[in-house]
C-alpha cells in the first residue's frame, strides 16, 4: 500500500480551483509504489495524477525533478508532463505537504516480460539519455558508490543483523568496488540518469512502451549504471523448477532478455571501450546499491509502516551472479 496521506474531496477541490484542468469528477488512491502518495484524478477535461511527496523526498530538490520531466516531455520522451496552476506554479500544497499534478499516461505495467519488452526498454533508456545531454541542471547521486560504505556501517549497527558470513561477503565486495570503480578520468559517458527504472516504472501497450514514470531518484551518473540497474531487474526471472513465476525463487539470468535489451540500447548508443571494460564492475555496483538500501530498509523497518520491505537477498544473488559471470558488451557493439 502506498497511500500514506489521505485527502478529502474538499481538499482536492480547493487545490483544483487553482488550476485550469476542469472540475473534479472522481479520484482514487493508487496502492502501488513505496515512496510517495499518488492519486488518480478524473476531471471534466482529462485524467491526471496527483503526487504528494512524503518525507524521503527533499523538498529543495523538487524543482530539479519538475524541470527534468518538463525537458523530457518537450523532447518527446514518453513521460508525465508537469501541470502548472493558474499562477504558473508547478509545486503546490495539499494536506500540509508538497504536491504536483502530472498528465496521466495510458498503458499497463507488465505482469509477464518478454524479450521484445526488454528491447523497448533498452531503446527508450538510450533515447532518454541522449535527450538529456543538453539538460543543464544536475543533482548528485546520494546513493552512489561513495555512500555505500556509510549505509553498510549503519546496517552493522542494527541489533538484528548478526550474520557474520553475510557481513564479511559484503565487506569484501565493498573493498573490491572501492578499488575498481571507474574514476573521473575514465571516458565513460555520464549525465542525468533515471536510476530506478524497474518494471513497475514502465507502462506498455502490448510491446510498445507508452510511458516512463517515477523520476524521483534521477541524478548524475554513468549511463551504463542506469542500464545495469535495468538489466538486474528486467533480465532475471524468478522461476521455480517448473518454469512458473515464484517470488520466493532466486533470480535466474535470461540471456534472450539481456540480448534484446542491449540491442535496443545500442541502436541509439554505441558502447565505448571504457563502457565495455568496466561493465562487470558497474553491474556489481548496481547490485550492491540495491542490496544495501533494501538491507537497510529491512533492518530499520518501522513497525507501523504500510509497506513491506523488499527482500535484499535477491540482490545478493545478483551480486553473486556477476561475481561469477562476465556479461559482454563487445559482442553486441558491431
Amino acid at each position: 500500500m502506498a497511500v500514506y496521506t489521505n485527502i478529502s474531496e474538499e481538499n482536492l477541490i480547493e487545490l483544483l480551483n487553482s488550476y485550469d484542468i476542469g472540475s473534479l469528477k472522481k479520484f482514487e488512491g493508487i496502492l502501488e509504489g513505496v515512496e510517495n502518495t499518488n492519486y488518480k484524478i478524473i476531471t471534466s477535461k482529462n485524467n491526471y495524477i496527483l503526487t504528494i511527496f512524503e518525507k524521503r523526498v527533499n523538498e529543495n530538490e523538487l524543482p530539479f525533478f519538475i524541470e527534468l520531466q518538463k525537458h523530457l516531455f518537450e523532447k518527446n520522451i514518453n513521460c508525465p508532463e508537469p501541470i502548472a496552476n493558474k499562477n504558473n506554479n508547478f509545486i503546490n500544497n495539499i494536506a500540509n505537504k508538497k504536491c504536483v499534478i502530472m498528465s496521466f499516461l495510458e498503458g499497463e505495467k507488465l505482469d509477464i516480460v518478454f524479450p521484445k519488452h526488454c528491447y523497448e526498454v533498452g531503446r527508450h533508456l538510450a533515447k532518454m539519455h541522449y535527450s538529456l545531454k543538453d539538460f543543464t541542471i544536475t543533482r548528485e547521486n546520494s546513493l552512489n558508490y561513495s555512500h555505500w560504505r556509510e549505509i553498510f556501517n549503519k546496517c552493522k549497527l542494527a541489533k538484528n543483523f548478526k550474520d557474520k558470513k553475510f557481513i564479511n561477503d559484503i565487506e569484501n565486495e565493498l573493498n573490491f568496488l572501492e578499488k575498481k570503480w571507474p574514476n573521473s578520468s575514465s571516458s565513460i559517458p555520464k549525465g542525468i540518469i533515471h536510476a530506478d527504472l524497474f518494471k513497475d516504472n514502465v507502462f506498455f501497450n502490448d510491446y510498445s512502451c507508452t510511458g516512463i514514470i517515477d523520476f524521483y531518484f534521477a541524478c548524475a551518473d554513468f549511463y551504463i549504471y542506469d542500464l545495469a540497474i535495468c538489466i538486474n531487474d528486467w533480465c532475471f526471472d524468478k522461476m521455480n523448477f517448473n518454469g512458473e513465476f515464484n517470488k520466493n525463487s532466486s533470480p535466474k539470468f535470461n540471456h534472450d532478455k539481456y540480448k534484446f535489451m542491449i540491442k535496443g540500447y545500442q541502436e541509439v548508443h554505441k558502447f565505448t571501450n571504457d563502457e565495455s571494460k568496466y561493465f562487470n564492475i558497474i553491474l556489481r555496483g548496481a547490485s550492491m546499491r540495491f542490496l544495501l538500501t533494501r538491507l537497510h530498509d529491512k533492518l530499520y523497518h518501522p513497525i507501523d509502516s504500510y509497506v513491506e520491505p523488499k527482500n535484499p537477498n535477491d540482490y545478493f544473488s545478483l551480486l553473486e551472479f556477476h561475481q561469477k559471470n562476465i556479461l559482454d558488451l563487445e559482442d553486441f557493439n558491431t
